[in-house]
């Protein structure tokens, strides 16, 4: 994997239920390095930091792989990197092969793989329709939050490398699954509480599907 784009956004404002709200998930590439911080990527918009950014969601990263699938779908919006309102765009990141807890160098950081991206009527509002967040639940390739172990700077072309993988682990995609799923798998809920990569909230509301 390497990272193919660095995305920021500047606050943009948008209606909802008729109401005037402020977003940073129209991110834009830059062509400069950008630097990876404890709370969040500096210089990017984050707008409800009730559900963005902070420790456990400091980054956002998507994979380009996904791209084809989405724009088959959505041919008529304006497309570039960055679309998913991710900070790194990079290539061949696939959740079946990530784990919650792994531990990857990009650049100049150190990061830790942390929890899947839950969609939001935003994410909706930016295309232009909130059956995408169904679509995107049923897809199941949802990127990952990391939270920055190490801060520093990184830019388009950097590898990003495994150090470390996470041991009695889910995939980010099987945790993405466990999320939404209505029959919930109980060793998975398991490995997922036991997994201190995810925030003590998400891991609280998790033990009450155990019987």
């Amino acid at each position: 994997m390497k990272i193919l784009s660095t995305n920021i956004a500047k606050p943009t404002s948008v209606i909802w239920n008729e109401k005037e709200l402020t977003t940073g998930i129209y991110k834009k590439p830059t062509n400069t390095p950008v630097y990876l911080g404890k709370e969040g990527v500096h210089n990017d918009e984050v707008s409800d930091k009730k559900v963005h950014g902070g420790t456990f969601k400091a980054c956002y990263i998507f994979s380009e792989t996904h791209y084809a699938y989405w724009k088959n779908r959505y041919q008529n919006l304006d497309w570039d990197y960055g679309m998913f309102g991710e900070n790194l765009t990079v290539s061949n990141l696939n959740e079946k092969d990530i784990y919650i807890g792994d531990i990857y160098e990009i650049g100049e950081a150190l990061v830790q793989v942390t929890q899947p991206r839950e969609p939001c009527f935003k994410f909706g509002i930016k295309f232009g329709t909130q059956n995408v967040l169904k679509e995107f639940i049923e897809h199941g390739f949802s990127g990952t939050y990391v939270r920055i172990l190490k801060e520093g700077l990184v830019k388009n072309g950097d590898p990003i490398k495994l150090i470390e993988q996470a041991k009695n682990s889910l995939t980010t995609w099987q945790f993405f699954d466990l999320l939404f799923s209505k029959n919930k798998n109980e060793t998975l809920i398991k490995r997922a509480i036991e997994n201190e990569a995810l925030p003590l909230r998400k891991r609280e509301k998790l033990k009450k599907f155990i019987k």
